[in-house]
């Protein structure tokens, strides 16, 4: 069974985090609303009542309660329509209930018409008013049934310090249900839009941590590739704190593991030349025929020559492979760099018979740095004529392609010659391989081709080397220099 990823197990977690508070508060809160709502209707209950006792005082007292006023009125209210619409919630009924006791708790007034002449003085609203405590109860109209709760509220009527009656008001819970329902509603409705949001955002983060991680797993496992990868930028200082750790870690790293490899590789390659050089300078020593004697100094010098190449070469190469980017890149005009480098060499094209032509459009340039630019082109070159024999030719051309993100120059160099054997094709472009040049059977450092890998590169293009019809051709693609500046 595939296991999580870290980022889906924090998500999980804050999920069921999240689900579960949001339970348990949504929980407590909707236990509190129908309390809340009671409460509030209580105390509104609480100030009818005492208002009405101050009301019908001077009638109670007097003993012309029935025949007062407050009876008419009381029928009247009952029968009242208010039609009103409170938070949505349509009112078309009057739902208090009053009726007036005297001292003894018999109902004088009930304004629901039903219990006039009926004993209440065994019930709490009246009994504990009439004892002087606060009266108030709730009971069920439809015996079992919760939702018929009633609630009645009292208040003393009050001769001096005599307690002459009690003004009862009552109301049934099942006015303000609605209220209380429409309220859970929308609780129900908030928490769940918090909890969804709460749950969107611990995506985003999730994923925008996902997201970084598998940035820096990029950039690490394009460091072990080898690849020249640039450190990412990432949001947050922690983040960019452990991206600056790695970059320095694998500089220190490279660093380290870069200078063993190049001392054992030069050492290794220096070899030969100054074994060349140390038995021909010992065979100097000897009564040799000027001819020998002659041959000897040329092969020290052919030697001298090649190692000096071979050092020149190496520091050209470690200097481009340990660059993250280019240092001041500018418009590189192809033609007049093409031209020039085919003139420099002009002599030893001629000394190997081997003709060169070029057809480069004016006006075609690339975006880089000069130097490493000429460097390839002319490694490129060299590698070229190398391998065309007499009387061969060596083609250079260039055009404009699209690229993935902007378009590439694509410059190929041709040159008129055996095929590259098909063992060695994987192999043409690593560090230190070569293949015996035709004419003289020797072979270059091997460095050649694994600059113009680097440069190709470094400059953000790439470089491919294939057989052709009857020749070699290699490809370098660089950026053209109306594309987008290469970062440095």
């Amino acid at each position: 069974m595939r296991r999580l990823s870290l980022t889906a197990r924090l998500f999980v977690v804050y999920t069921l985090f999240v689900a579960l508070a949001g339970w348990y508060v949504l929980r407590l809160v909707l236990q509190e609303v129908k309390p809340a709502v009671r409460q509030s209707t209580e105390e509104t209950l609480v100030d009818t009542a005492n208002l009405l006792a101050e009301i019908v005082r001077d009638d109670l007292v007097a003993g012309r309660l029935v025949e007062g006023d407050l009876a008419r009125v009381l029928q009247s209210y009952g029968s009242r329509r208010p039609g009103a619409q409170i938070w949505g919630i349509n009112k078309n009924d009057v739902t208090h209930r009053i009726y007036v006791t005297d001292a003894r708790g018999i109902v004088l007034l009930d304004s629901a018409g039903i219990d006039v002449g009926a004993d209440y003085s065994r019930w709490n609203d009246v009994y504990l008013t009439l004892r002087g405590e606060y009266g108030a109860r709730s009971t069920q109209a439809v015996p079992g049934d919760e939702g018929s709760t009633v609630m009645y509220v009292a208040a003393p009527v009050r001769d001096g310090d005599r307690i002459a009656g009690v003004v009862t008001v009552a109301k049934p819970n099942r006015s303000v249900q609605p209220f209380i329902a429409r309220a859970e509603r929308r609780l129900v409705y908030l928490a769940a839009l918090l909890v969804a949001m709460g749950l969107i955002m611990g995506a985003a983060a999730s994923w925008w941590l996902s997201r970084t991680i598998r940035r820096l797993t990029h950039y690490a496992d394009a460091v072990t590739a080898g690849e020249r990868a640039a450190l990412p930028q990432l949001p947050g200082g922690e983040l960019n704190q452990l991206a600056q750790a790695l970059e320095t870690m694998r500089d220190r790293l490279e660093g380290k593991a870069y200078v063993e490899q190049y001392v054992q590789t030069l050492t290794h390659e220096l070899k030969g030349p100054l074994a060349g050089i140390r038995g021909a300078s010992e065979l100097l020593h000897q009564d040799l025929p000027r001819e020998r004697r002659d041959r000897f100094l040329d092969n020290i010098d052919a030697e001298t020559v090649r190692m000096q190449s071979l050092i020149e070469r190496l520091l050209h190469l470690a200097q481009v492979e340990q660059r993250r980017g280019l240092e001041g890149p500018e418009p590189l005009q192809l033609a007049p760099l093409v031209n020039e480098l085919l003139e420099d060499i002009a002599p030893r094209l001629a000394r190997a018979q081997v003709r060169a032509s070029a057809s480069v459009p004016a006006g075609l340039a690339v975006l880089g740095e000069r130097f490493l630019v000429r460097q390839a082109l002319a490694n490129l070159i060299d590698n070229a004529m190398d391998f065309t024999p007499p009387g061969g030719c060596l083609r250079i051309d260039a055009a404009l392609e699209p690229g993935v993100r902007a378009p590439l120059i694509a410059i190929r160099v041709v040159n008129e010659g055996q095929p590259i054997p098909e063992y060695a094709l994987p192999r043409v472009m690593e560090r230190f391989y070569s293949l015996p040049r035709p004419a003289t059977g020797r072979k270059s450092t091997g460095l050649g081709l694994s600059f113009v890998r680097e440069v190709a590169q470094l400059h953000g293009g790439r470089f491919e080397i294939a057989n052709g019809e009857g020749g070699v051709q290699a490809t370098l693609w660089l950026p053209e220099s109306a594309a987008h500046p290469i970062p440095t």
